[in-house]
């Protein structure tokens, strides 16, 4: 062997081990999951003993919050590594891949540092993705988000049984099939998996067997007060739209079943999540596997007379957010640090040895992966629709909407956002401060033209 080529082989041995030692990834993202799981204790109702699982083996952040409370501009901040206001892609039906090109997302950083990346079910906006950034997509050809004859309000709005649905008769179903089988594969180079769960979207609707645990007579309403709205700003009011769903689950009597309906389809999720971490457990690389578990956004059931997700309160932003990283997250740790999910794409980035985007802010989270109580200087930042934002610390809420209206809420005297202090004199100094955290600059949105079905 010559001299050139030794030298050959000794700079490029290194880099294919780098690469092989990286360590792996299996990132599961849950589309429409409030807090409302048991290890954060916000409905006592709540039964996710797999999510809880996932919790005791690494880091559980308790304050965590959406970029964007709605489903396709959350996924394109979270994947593409931009804030809406800097993308423009500020609410569903702006078309993420018109603001986030092939190339920038988060699964094309591993693709072209070396690993295996393989997607299943809904990591973007309905099943959508760049195909030039995976090795392999699950196809969702012959299989169905909701099951057979599932309509979009069973579950929700009306009281439609289906008592010969199946666990496998939802997309859920395959595809965490599809990740078990790409998690036991065999191979010299590092994979980095993505499970998009579907569930617990609309329709609240899964087999009969998961309503067994909440009794419809056992279901308790979420805490509430009347008269909630009195105090919020008209632009708040407008973002709560009290005569929308709720007046409508005030005349129908179907608020309980609502959420008996919700709480069952968590349960199915939660089974699912539980068949991924088995997997985990057996596979060869569970001991050089980074987890992460996020959901989009949150959900709200009624509190401030609101329903769904778009709006910036607690329940439509507030999110499960876990993390077990192999050597630097602790088993069964929690932070109550204020984080939001902008932070997943710098973070992952971190933990691999892969280099970070130019494009890509949020902020890395690792200092509080290896120690939750690290001082944190950064708030949680959500927004939805051009020039509406919450910036959430870990003592208050401020909200400031694009009319200039605003609210603030003391977190810890007041966790449900029943007294909005943005009027008082004594709140302006906060308020000052806290809006600095906010965008001086917004790109425009575009209008959104619905098309007829």
């Amino acid at each position: 062997m010559n001299r050139f080529c030794l030298l050959f082989l000794l700079f490029c041995l290194p880099l294919v081990s780098r690469s092989a030692d990286r360590p792996n990834v299996l990132f599961i993202a849950i589309d429409d999951l409030n807090h409302w799981v048991t290890h954060l204790g916000r409905n006592p109702q709540a039964q996710t003993p797999n999510i809880d699982r996932l919790a005791k083996m690494g880091t559980t952040f308790r304050n965590a919050y959406c970029a964007v409370p709605a489903c396709e501009p959350s996924r394109c901040a979270i994947m593409g590594g931009r804030r809406p206001w800097t993308t423009g892609c500020y609410k569903n039906g702006h078309k993420w891949k018109r603001y986030q090109p092939a190339g920038d997302g988060l699964s094309a950083q591993f693709l072209d540092a070396g690993y295996r990346v393989y997607g299943a079910g809904k990591i973007y906006h309905s099943m959508a993705y760049h195909e030039s950034e995976w090795t392999d997509y699950m196809s969702r050809e012959g299989l169905n988000s909701n099951g057979p004859g599932v309509e979009k309000n069973d579950g929700y709005h009306n009281d439609k049984v289906h008592p010969n649905l199946k666990d496998e008769d939802l997309m859920d179903w395959h595809t965490t099939d599809y990740c078990i089988k790409r998690l036991q594969e065999k191979s010299d180079k590092p994979f980095f998996i993505a499970c998009g769960l579907f569930k617990p979207h609309l329709p609240f609707v899964v087999p009969r067997k998961y309503y067994d645990a909440f009794p419809i007579e056992s279901i308790q309403l979420p805490p509430h007060i009347e008269n909630d709205l009195a105090d919020i700003p008209p632009a708040g009011v407008k973002m709560a739209n009290p005569n929308g769903d709720h007046a409508k689950f005030l005349k129908s009597g179907r608020w309980k079943a609502a959420i008996q309906s919700y709480l069952a389809t968590c349960a199915y999720t939660d089974m699912n999540v539980g068949r991924l971490l088995d997997a985990v457990e057996q596979s060869p690389q569970k001991d050089n596997t980074i987890i992460v578990l996020w959901s989009d956004h949150g959900w709200s059931f009624g509190e401030k007379e609101h329903w769904r997700k778009f709006a910036v309160w607690e329940e439509p932003t507030r999110v499960p957010f876990i993390w077990v990283a192999p050597g630097t997250t602790m088993a069964g740790s929690s932070s109550t640090r204020p984080v939001d999910l902008m932070s997943v794409y710098p973070t992952l980035c971190a933990l691999t040895g892969i280099d970070k985007p130019k494009h890509v802010v949020g902020h890395n989270i690792i200092p509080l992966l290896k120690n939750p109580k690290a001082g944190w200087k950064f708030p949680a930042i959500t927004t939805h629709g051009r020039g509406n934002h919450a910036v959430r610390t870990e003592t208050h809420r401020y909200i400031r909407y694009a009319n200039g209206d605003e609210e603030l809420y003391d977190e810890r005297e007041d966790p449900y956002e029943w007294k909005n202090l943005a009027r008082l004199d004594g709140s302006i100094d906060l308020k000052k401060r806290l809006v600095k955290w906010l965008p001086k600059k917004e790109k425009p949105q575009r209008k959104i033209h619905k098309t007829k079905k």
